[in-house]
């Protein structure tokens, strides 16, 4: 059985390379959904829509969660709304 969990530690293992902080601390993760037929589904963001690196983390993040063996992946990216830095990562990147 695959967890949430499960799938936040593989968001953890995916970096954001211009910033090199991981894509769930990031908040790019917008929604997680695990089915109990072990159908993946997140719904994702970037830190701007013309990220260069975005289309890499996707592919990290897709090749994370096919460790977990699920039957189905489903990454979706949205930028509604506009990703913005929580006050907790801004304190953590000294800004």
């Amino acid at each position: 059985m695959i967890t949430k969990q499960d799938v936040i530690e593989a968001c953890r293992k995916v970096q954001d390379p211009e910033i090199n902080i991981d894509i769930y601390t990031l908040g790019l993760i917008y929604q997680i959904e695990v089915s109990s037929d072990l159908d993946i589904d997140i719904l994702m963001t970037y830190t701007t829509p013309l990220c260069p690196f975005g289309e890499r983390m996707k592919t990290q993040l897709t090749t994370e969660l096919e460790k977990l063996h699920p039957r189905n992946i489903d990454i979706s990216v949205t930028f509604e709304p506009k990703w913005e830095a929580s006050q907790e990562l801004r304190d953590l990147l000294g800004v």
